[in-house]
Protein backbone atom coordinates (compact mmCIF):
# COMPACT_ATOMS: atom_id res chain seq x y z
CA UNK A 1 0.00 0.00 0.00
CA UNK A 2 1.29 3.47 -0.92
CA UNK A 3 0.10 6.09 1.53
CA UNK A 4 -0.19 9.42 -0.30
CA UNK A 5 -2.53 11.34 2.00
CA UNK A 6 -0.13 12.85 4.50
CA UNK A 7 -1.94 16.20 4.38
CA UNK A 8 -4.87 14.43 6.05
CA UNK A 9 -2.73 12.80 8.72
CA UNK A 10 0.72 11.29 9.12
CA UNK A 11 1.97 8.10 10.70
CA UNK A 12 3.41 8.65 14.17
CA UNK A 13 7.19 8.51 14.18
CA UNK A 14 8.79 5.80 16.27
CA UNK A 15 10.48 8.41 18.44
CA UNK A 16 7.15 10.12 19.14
CA UNK A 17 5.45 6.81 19.86
CA UNK A 18 8.22 5.74 22.22
CA UNK A 19 8.00 9.07 24.03
CA UNK A 20 4.24 8.82 24.37
CA UNK A 21 4.38 5.32 25.83
CA UNK A 22 7.24 6.20 28.16
CA UNK A 23 5.49 9.26 29.59
CA UNK A 24 2.17 7.42 29.88
CA UNK A 25 3.84 4.61 31.80
CA UNK A 26 6.23 6.55 33.98
CA UNK A 27 4.94 10.12 34.25
CA UNK A 28 1.22 9.58 34.66
CA UNK A 29 0.52 12.06 37.44
CA UNK A 30 -1.71 15.10 37.10
CA UNK A 31 0.56 18.09 36.37
CA UNK A 32 -1.61 20.31 38.58
CA UNK A 33 -0.91 18.13 41.66
CA UNK A 34 1.67 19.19 44.24
CA UNK A 35 3.09 15.77 45.09
CA UNK A 36 6.05 14.20 43.31
CA UNK A 37 4.09 12.25 40.69
CA UNK A 38 2.30 15.43 39.69
CA UNK A 39 5.43 17.55 39.63
CA UNK A 40 7.23 15.04 37.40
CA UNK A 41 4.33 15.35 34.96
CA UNK A 42 4.57 19.13 35.24
CA UNK A 43 8.28 18.95 34.39
CA UNK A 44 7.52 16.84 31.30
CA UNK A 45 4.82 19.32 30.28
CA UNK A 46 7.10 22.34 30.58
CA UNK A 47 9.97 20.55 28.87
CA UNK A 48 7.67 19.91 25.92
CA UNK A 49 6.53 23.55 25.94
CA UNK A 50 10.13 24.72 25.79
CA UNK A 51 10.95 22.30 22.97
CA UNK A 52 7.97 23.43 20.87
CA UNK A 53 8.77 27.09 21.47
CA UNK A 54 12.40 26.65 20.46
CA UNK A 55 11.50 25.11 17.09
CA UNK A 56 9.41 28.14 16.04
CA UNK A 57 11.55 30.83 17.69
CA UNK A 58 9.09 31.61 20.48
CA UNK A 59 9.26 31.80 24.27
CA UNK A 60 7.79 28.89 26.28
CA UNK A 61 5.19 31.15 27.92
CA UNK A 62 3.88 31.99 24.44
CA UNK A 63 2.79 28.38 23.79
CA UNK A 64 -0.70 27.18 24.69
CA UNK A 65 -1.44 23.47 24.26
CA UNK A 66 -4.72 22.60 22.54
CA UNK A 67 -6.56 19.59 21.13
CA UNK A 68 -5.37 20.46 17.61
CA UNK A 69 -5.36 23.05 14.86
CA UNK A 70 -9.11 23.68 14.78
CA UNK A 71 -9.25 24.62 18.46
CA UNK A 72 -6.15 26.79 18.08
CA UNK A 73 -7.68 28.58 15.07
CA UNK A 74 -10.90 29.21 16.96
CA UNK A 75 -9.19 30.55 20.06
CA UNK A 76 -6.84 32.83 18.10
CA UNK A 77 -9.55 34.34 15.90
CA UNK A 78 -12.16 34.77 18.62
CA UNK A 79 -9.58 36.28 20.99
CA UNK A 80 -8.44 38.80 18.39
CA UNK A 81 -12.04 39.64 17.50
CA UNK A 82 -13.00 40.32 21.12
CA UNK A 83 -9.87 42.42 21.68
CA UNK A 84 -10.73 44.39 18.57
CA UNK A 85 -14.33 44.89 19.63
CA UNK A 86 -13.20 46.41 22.92
CA UNK A 87 -11.19 48.93 20.90
CA UNK A 88 -14.06 49.61 18.49
CA UNK A 89 -12.50 47.54 15.67
CA UNK A 90 -14.74 44.89 14.14
CA UNK A 91 -13.26 44.20 10.68
CA UNK A 92 -11.40 40.96 9.89
CA UNK A 93 -9.49 40.03 6.73
CA UNK A 94 -8.91 36.50 5.48
CA UNK A 95 -8.93 34.61 2.18
CA UNK A 96 -11.58 32.64 0.33
CA UNK A 97 -9.66 29.36 0.54
CA UNK A 98 -8.88 29.04 4.23
CA UNK A 99 -9.54 25.83 6.14
CA UNK A 100 -13.12 25.56 7.40
CA UNK A 101 -11.88 25.90 10.98
CA UNK A 102 -11.16 29.51 10.02
CA UNK A 103 -14.02 30.15 7.59
CA UNK A 104 -16.73 28.77 9.87
CA UNK A 105 -15.39 30.76 12.81
CA UNK A 106 -15.52 33.91 10.69
CA UNK A 107 -19.11 33.13 9.67
CA UNK A 108 -20.01 32.84 13.34
CA UNK A 109 -18.42 36.23 14.04
CA UNK A 110 -20.31 37.79 11.12
CA UNK A 111 -23.55 36.78 12.80
CA UNK A 112 -22.33 38.62 15.88
CA UNK A 113 -21.82 41.87 13.95
CA UNK A 114 -18.26 41.60 12.67
CA UNK A 115 -17.42 42.54 9.09
CA UNK A 116 -15.34 39.96 7.22
CA UNK A 117 -13.42 40.54 4.00
CA UNK A 118 -12.37 37.38 2.15
CA UNK A 119 -9.65 38.21 -0.34
CA UNK A 120 -9.80 36.59 -3.75
CA UNK A 121 -7.06 34.09 -4.48
CA UNK A 122 -5.18 34.20 -7.76
CA UNK A 123 -5.18 31.25 -10.13
CA UNK A 124 -1.80 30.18 -8.74
CA UNK A 125 -3.27 29.98 -5.24
CA UNK A 126 -1.49 33.03 -3.82
CA UNK A 127 -2.43 36.38 -2.33
CA UNK A 128 -0.08 39.36 -2.28
CA UNK A 129 0.97 41.62 0.60
CA UNK A 130 -0.23 44.58 -1.48
CA UNK A 131 -3.75 43.12 -1.63
CA UNK A 132 -3.74 42.60 2.12
CA UNK A 133 -2.58 46.17 2.73
CA UNK A 134 -5.23 47.58 0.40
CA UNK A 135 -7.95 45.71 2.32
CA UNK A 136 -6.92 46.98 5.77
CA UNK A 137 -9.23 49.67 7.16
CA UNK A 138 -9.19 51.88 10.24
CA UNK A 139 -11.35 49.34 12.09
CA UNK A 140 -9.45 46.18 11.05
CA UNK A 141 -8.58 44.12 14.12
CA UNK A 142 -7.20 40.93 12.55
CA UNK A 143 -5.69 39.45 9.42
CA UNK A 144 -5.78 35.63 9.35
CA UNK A 145 -4.15 33.92 6.36
CA UNK A 146 -2.97 30.32 6.23
CA UNK A 147 0.76 29.61 5.89
CA UNK A 148 0.29 26.78 3.37
CA UNK A 149 -2.95 25.56 1.86
CA UNK A 150 -4.13 22.13 2.95
CA UNK A 151 -5.45 21.16 -0.48
CA UNK A 152 -3.23 22.71 -3.15
CA UNK A 153 -0.15 23.25 -1.00
CA UNK A 154 0.60 26.85 -1.98
CA UNK A 155 2.85 28.76 0.42
CA UNK A 156 1.84 32.35 1.11
CA UNK A 157 4.32 35.26 1.52
CA UNK A 158 3.76 35.16 5.27
CA UNK A 159 6.72 37.26 6.35
CA UNK A 160 5.75 40.09 3.97
CA UNK A 161 2.08 39.92 4.96
CA UNK A 162 3.09 40.00 8.61
CA UNK A 163 5.23 43.07 7.97
CA UNK A 164 2.22 44.85 6.44
CA UNK A 165 0.16 44.01 9.52
CA UNK A 166 2.90 45.31 11.84
CA UNK A 167 3.04 48.56 9.89
CA UNK A 168 -0.74 48.93 10.16
CA UNK A 169 -0.84 47.85 13.83
CA UNK A 170 -3.16 44.91 13.06
CA UNK A 171 -2.88 41.46 14.66
CA UNK A 172 -1.75 38.72 12.28
CA UNK A 173 -2.71 35.07 12.75
CA UNK A 174 -1.69 32.20 10.49
CA UNK A 175 -3.10 28.70 10.34
CA UNK A 176 0.20 26.87 9.96
CA UNK A 177 -1.15 23.35 10.41
CA UNK A 178 0.29 22.19 7.08
CA UNK A 179 3.53 24.15 7.45
CA UNK A 180 4.85 23.46 10.94
CA UNK A 181 7.42 20.66 10.85
CA UNK A 182 7.68 20.93 7.06
CA UNK A 183 8.86 24.49 6.49
CA UNK A 184 11.34 26.66 8.43
CA UNK A 185 9.34 28.99 10.69
CA UNK A 186 10.48 31.71 13.06
CA UNK A 187 7.56 33.64 14.49
CA UNK A 188 9.70 36.68 15.26
CA UNK A 189 11.39 36.96 11.87
CA UNK A 190 8.13 36.07 10.09
CA UNK A 191 6.18 38.83 11.90
CA UNK A 192 3.58 36.39 13.24
CA UNK A 193 1.42 37.32 16.24
CA UNK A 194 -0.50 34.03 16.52
CA UNK A 195 0.07 30.62 14.92
CA UNK A 196 -1.91 27.36 14.98
CA UNK A 197 -0.44 23.88 14.65
CA UNK A 198 -1.52 20.24 14.95
CA UNK A 199 0.73 17.33 15.94
CA UNK A 200 -0.69 14.68 13.64
CA UNK A 201 0.44 16.64 10.56
CA UNK A 202 4.13 16.18 11.47
CA UNK A 203 4.21 12.58 12.73
CA UNK A 204 2.84 13.28 16.20
CA UNK A 205 -0.37 11.93 17.75
CA UNK A 206 -3.91 13.02 16.89
CA UNK A 207 -5.86 15.17 19.33
CA UNK A 208 -2.93 17.41 20.30
CA UNK A 209 -1.85 20.81 18.98
CA UNK A 210 -0.70 24.22 20.07
CA UNK A 211 -1.34 27.91 19.68
CA UNK A 212 1.53 30.39 19.66
CA UNK A 213 0.41 33.81 20.88
CA UNK A 214 2.81 36.72 21.09
CA UNK A 215 3.59 38.07 24.53
CA UNK A 216 1.07 40.78 25.43
CA UNK A 217 -1.91 39.28 23.58
CA UNK A 218 -4.75 38.44 25.96
CA UNK A 219 -6.50 35.25 24.93
CA UNK A 220 -10.19 34.63 25.52
CA UNK A 221 -11.16 31.25 26.92
CA UNK A 222 -12.98 28.71 24.79
CA UNK A 223 -13.13 26.15 27.61
CA UNK A 224 -13.98 27.16 31.17
CA UNK A 225 -13.07 25.15 34.23
CA UNK A 226 -9.76 24.75 36.02
CA UNK A 227 -6.68 26.92 35.92
CA UNK A 228 -4.64 24.81 33.50
CA UNK A 229 -2.56 26.51 30.80
CA UNK A 230 -2.38 29.69 32.90
CA UNK A 231 -6.16 29.76 33.11
CA UNK A 232 -6.63 30.02 29.35
CA UNK A 233 -7.53 26.40 28.52
CA UNK A 234 -9.27 24.38 31.22
CA UNK A 235 -8.88 20.60 31.43
CA UNK A 236 -6.09 18.31 32.57
CA UNK A 237 -3.34 18.42 29.98
CA UNK A 238 -2.68 15.36 27.81
CA UNK A 239 0.92 15.06 28.95
CA UNK A 240 1.83 11.88 26.98
CA UNK A 241 0.37 13.36 23.79
CA UNK A 242 2.02 16.73 24.32
CA UNK A 243 5.39 15.13 25.03
CA UNK A 244 5.04 13.02 21.87
CA UNK A 245 4.13 16.11 19.85
CA UNK A 246 7.26 17.92 21.04
CA UNK A 247 9.39 14.88 20.19
CA UNK A 248 7.87 14.64 16.70
CA UNK A 249 8.32 18.36 16.09
CA UNK A 250 11.99 18.31 17.12
CA UNK A 251 12.59 15.33 14.85
CA UNK A 252 10.75 16.88 11.89
CA UNK A 253 12.44 20.25 12.30
CA UNK A 254 15.88 18.64 12.35
CA UNK A 255 15.14 16.93 9.03
CA UNK A 256 13.43 19.79 7.17
CA UNK A 257 16.30 20.47 4.78
CA UNK A 258 16.85 16.78 4.00
CA UNK A 259 13.14 16.01 3.61
CA UNK A 260 12.47 19.08 1.51
CA UNK A 261 15.15 18.10 -1.02
CA UNK A 262 13.87 14.52 -1.28
CA UNK A 263 10.17 15.35 -1.44
CA UNK A 264 10.59 18.20 -3.90
CA UNK A 265 12.36 15.86 -6.31
CA UNK A 266 9.61 13.22 -6.00
CA UNK A 267 6.87 15.85 -6.17
CA UNK A 268 8.22 17.31 -9.39
CA UNK A 269 8.48 13.84 -10.96
CA UNK A 270 4.84 13.23 -10.10
CA UNK A 271 3.81 16.58 -11.56
CA UNK A 272 5.76 15.94 -14.76
CA UNK A 273 4.23 12.49 -15.18
CA UNK A 274 0.64 13.53 -14.49
CA UNK A 275 0.92 16.50 -16.84
CA UNK A 276 1.21 13.95 -19.65
CA UNK A 277 -2.49 13.18 -19.18
CA UNK A 278 -4.42 15.25 -21.70
CA UNK A 279 -6.90 17.83 -20.46
CA UNK A 280 -5.43 17.91 -16.96
CA UNK A 281 -4.06 20.78 -14.90
CA UNK A 282 -1.91 21.28 -11.84
CA UNK A 283 -3.69 23.28 -9.14
CA UNK A 284 -1.62 25.93 -7.42
CA UNK A 285 1.80 27.40 -8.04
CA UNK A 286 4.33 24.90 -9.37
CA UNK A 287 7.17 26.18 -7.18
CA UNK A 288 5.68 28.01 -4.17
CA UNK A 289 4.08 24.88 -2.76
CA UNK A 290 4.72 22.36 -0.03
CA UNK A 291 7.44 19.85 -0.94
CA UNK A 292 5.09 16.87 -0.75
CA UNK A 293 1.92 18.30 -2.31
CA UNK A 294 0.58 17.47 -5.78
CA UNK A 295 -2.97 18.50 -6.72
CA UNK A 296 -4.46 17.92 -10.19
CA UNK A 297 -7.79 18.27 -11.96
CA UNK A 298 -8.74 15.83 -14.73
CA UNK A 299 -11.55 16.88 -17.01
CA UNK A 300 -14.38 14.43 -17.69
CA UNK A 301 -14.21 12.33 -14.50
CA UNK A 302 -15.43 12.34 -10.91
CA UNK A 303 -12.86 12.51 -8.12
CA UNK A 304 -14.69 10.00 -5.90
CA UNK A 305 -14.48 7.27 -8.54
CA UNK A 306 -10.81 8.08 -9.11
CA UNK A 307 -10.06 7.65 -5.39
CA UNK A 308 -11.90 4.34 -5.10
CA UNK A 309 -10.15 2.84 -8.10
CA UNK A 310 -6.75 4.06 -6.90
CA UNK A 311 -7.51 2.44 -3.56
CA UNK A 312 -8.11 -0.83 -5.41
CA UNK A 313 -4.61 -0.41 -6.82
CA UNK A 314 -3.15 0.11 -3.34
CA UNK A 315 -2.85 3.91 -3.39
CA UNK A 316 -4.38 6.03 -0.62
CA UNK A 317 -5.06 9.55 -1.89
CA UNK A 318 -7.62 12.33 -1.49
CA UNK A 319 -9.69 14.73 -3.53
CA UNK A 320 -9.30 17.55 -1.03
CA UNK A 321 -9.50 18.30 2.67
CA UNK A 322 -10.01 15.29 4.95
CA UNK A 323 -12.46 17.40 6.96
CA UNK A 324 -14.89 17.57 4.03
CA UNK A 325 -14.31 14.14 2.48
CA UNK A 326 -17.95 13.20 3.11
CA UNK A 327 -19.22 16.09 1.01
CA UNK A 328 -20.16 15.79 -2.65
CA UNK A 329 -19.68 19.52 -3.20
CA UNK A 330 -16.61 20.59 -5.18
CA UNK A 331 -13.67 21.93 -3.19
CA UNK A 332 -14.11 25.56 -2.12
CA UNK A 333 -10.34 25.89 -2.56
CA UNK A 334 -10.50 24.91 -6.23
CA UNK A 335 -13.49 27.16 -6.82
CA UNK A 336 -11.58 30.02 -5.17
CA UNK A 337 -8.70 29.72 -7.66
CA UNK A 338 -11.12 29.78 -10.58
CA UNK A 339 -11.81 26.13 -11.38
CA UNK A 340 -15.37 25.63 -12.63
CA UNK A 341 -17.59 23.08 -10.88
CA UNK A 342 -17.32 20.37 -13.53
CA UNK A 343 -13.52 20.50 -13.48
CA UNK A 344 -13.22 20.87 -9.69
CA UNK A 345 -15.18 17.64 -9.25
CA UNK A 346 -12.37 15.72 -10.97
CA UNK A 347 -9.60 16.57 -8.52
CA UNK A 348 -6.86 14.48 -6.96
CA UNK A 349 -4.59 15.41 -4.05
CA UNK A 350 -1.44 13.41 -3.51
CA UNK A 351 0.48 14.37 -0.36
CA UNK A 352 3.56 12.19 -0.20
CA UNK A 353 5.72 11.36 2.80
CA UNK A 354 9.41 10.91 3.40
CA UNK A 355 9.24 7.16 2.87
CA UNK A 356 8.17 7.42 -0.79
CA UNK A 357 10.45 5.78 -3.37
CA UNK A 358 11.08 6.34 -7.06
CA UNK A 359 9.26 3.07 -7.71
CA UNK A 360 6.25 4.38 -5.78
CA UNK A 361 6.23 7.55 -7.88
CA UNK A 362 6.32 5.59 -11.13
CA UNK A 363 3.55 3.30 -9.93
CA UNK A 364 1.35 6.24 -8.94
CA UNK A 365 1.82 7.91 -12.34
CA UNK A 366 1.06 4.66 -14.18
CA UNK A 367 -1.99 3.94 -12.02
CA UNK A 368 -3.50 7.42 -12.31
CA UNK A 369 -3.10 7.33 -16.10
CA UNK A 370 -4.83 3.94 -16.25
CA UNK A 371 -7.70 4.94 -13.99
CA UNK A 372 -8.33 8.28 -15.72
CA UNK A 373 -8.41 6.53 -19.11
CA UNK A 374 -10.76 3.86 -17.74
CA UNK A 375 -13.18 6.37 -16.20
CA UNK A 376 -13.24 8.53 -19.29
CA UNK A 377 -14.05 5.44 -21.34
CA UNK A 378 -17.62 5.29 -20.07
CA UNK A 379 -18.16 8.95 -19.07
CA UNK A 380 -20.98 10.66 -21.04
CA UNK A 381 -19.36 13.99 -20.18
CA UNK A 382 -16.11 12.86 -21.80
CA UNK A 383 -17.94 11.54 -24.85
CA UNK A 384 -19.61 14.90 -25.36
CA UNK A 385 -16.28 16.66 -25.01
CA UNK A 386 -14.56 14.39 -27.52
CA UNK A 387 -17.50 14.67 -29.94
CA UNK A 388 -17.35 18.47 -29.78
CA UNK A 389 -20.84 18.78 -28.27
CA UNK A 390 -19.24 20.68 -25.39
CA UNK A 391 -15.97 22.53 -25.21
CA UNK A 392 -12.91 21.43 -23.27
CA UNK A 393 -11.97 23.74 -20.44
CA UNK A 394 -8.53 22.35 -19.64
CA UNK A 395 -5.90 22.33 -22.41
Amino acid sequence: MIYADNAATTKMSQAALNKMVSVANETYGNPSSLYTFGQKAKEALEEARADVAKVIGAEPKEILFTSGGSEADNQAIISAALLGKKAGKTHIISTAFEHHAVLHTLKKLEKEGFEVTLLDVHENGLVTPEEVEAAIKENTCLVTIMFANNEIGTIQPIREIGAVCRKKNVLFHTDAVQAVGHLPINVVNDNIDMLSASAHKFHGPKGVGFLYFKKGIRLSNLIEGGAQEKGKRAGTENVPGIAAMAEALKESAAKIEENTAKLTEKRDKLIKGLKEIEHSALNGDAVKRLPGNVNFCFEGIEGESLLLLLDDKGIAASSGSACTSGSLDPSHVLLAIGRVHDVAHGSLRLSIGEDITDEDVEYIIKSVKEVVTYLRGFSPVWRDLVAGKTQFILP
